[in-house]
């Protein structure tokens, strides 16, 4: 996943497209070789975790195992449809619907989801990395070679910006351990936003790819547009339609455009599982009930009893406190996670037809 332009959010769509390919029953590695600025065990929610060293390499982090996931009432509908180049495919089955504007989701098998970073060998989220080109190097070829991965069926790697010593030794080390008898460089993901002086930026990284021989699977346009935390509905905040011309003009293929979600942050830095205010006519017996606590001076039923069913919060931030269910659980509340499984079927297509 690369971007020739810092702030673009490579390690969210990084992280999301692994999360999406999890949902989809695959076995899933995670490598951040950002070295200066390792940000997925944070994403991942996993700062306390440690690499262990086995005597064959490094033993990577397991995000979560291979499992089956409880079913979820009042997740999104997805309205991603208008992200993708094809307009008439299906996102998701027709789940039922909560009758709250919301869907229920049925359980549903998962991958495995491992994950390595510089972070997990770091003392502390504070810890700066002053390394020169020749350890930078070093430290990618290492991560790339002595890492003792389970099976795996996609290895998703973040980058840091730009177009430099990271990115030389990772394209040579890949390359050179491509070969007919091992499974391929599949390509790159690059990562913009719509704004002209960030797509100029990336066109570079699209160049660097053509010279060193990794092929292009696609673009994709981060902050496009805005996700409304009150009611889930998207509109265009920021300019839109950069990443998509860049595509067109580079003759690559635009993989879809991902809205800004508030929610998508404080699942990540707060773990609460994203919920929405639905405006679903249901406001008069919410009012109802509110003067019903005022003139009996006594609290609301589910707020007495600590209930809460996860499908609707008070302006867009979540009521539940942080719990114990897995990212990638959590992750399926959120309205980006229909998004994402429409460009990870896309990406699984060009995969497999390039294998071929």
């Amino acid at each position: 996943v690369l971007s020739g332009k810092g702030g673009v959010g490579k390690s969210s769509i990084t992280t999301q497209l692994a999360l999406a390919l999890s949902l989809a029953g695959h076995s899933i590695g995670l490598l951040d070789i950002d070295l200066t600025g390792p940000s997925i065990p944070r994403l991942l929610g996993l700062e306390d975790a440690k690499i262990k060293q086995a005597p064959g390499g490094w033993l990577p982090v397991q995000v979560h195992p291979a499992q089956l996931l409880p079913p979820v009432v009042g997740a999104p509908l997805p309205n991603g449809r208008e992200n993708l180049p094809n307009k008439d495919e299906e996102l998701d089955p027709p789940w039922p619907q909560d009758g709250k504007g919301g869907a229920i989701l049925p359980p549903r098998p998962i991958g495995a989801l491992y994950a390595i970073s510089l972070g997990f060998l770091l003392p502390s989220r504070e810890s700066a990395v002053v390394w020169r080109g020749p350890k930078k190097t070093a430290m990618v070829r290492q991560f790339l070679t002595d890492v003792m991965w389970p099976e795996l069926e996609y290895l998703l790697i973040d980058t840091p910006p730009g177009t430099s010593d990271e990115h030389i030794s990772l394209a040579e080390t890949l390359l050179q351990h491509t070969s007919n008898a091992s499974p391929k460089l599949a390509g790159a993901i690059v990562v913009t936003t719509p704004q002209a002086v960030a797509v100029s930026d990336v066109r570079k990284e699209l160049s660097f790819c053509r010279k060193v021989g990794i092929g292009v699977l696609g673009v994709v346009e981060n902050l496009s547009g805005y996700v409304c935390e009150c009611c889930g509905e998207e509109a265009d905040l920021f300019q839109k339609g950069g990443g998509k011309a860049m595509a067109e003009e580079f003759d690559v293929k635009f993989l879809g455009a991902v809205p800004v979600d508030g929610q998508w942050g404080a699942l990540v830095e707060e773990g609460k599982r994203p919920t929405y205010n639905r405006d679903d006519g249901g406001e008069e017996s919410d009012e109802d009930d509110e003067d019903e606590d005022r003139s009996t001076g006594r609290k609301g039923e589910k707020e007495m009893n600590g209930q809460n069913d996860g499908t609707t919060a008070k302006k867009g931030i979540s009521s539940a406190e942080p719990d114990n269910d897995l990212l990638v659980d959590k992750y399926r509340s959120c309205s980006l996670c229909s998004i994402f499984e429409g460009i990870t079927r896309n990406l699984i297509g060009l995969v497999e037809k390039g294998r071929m």
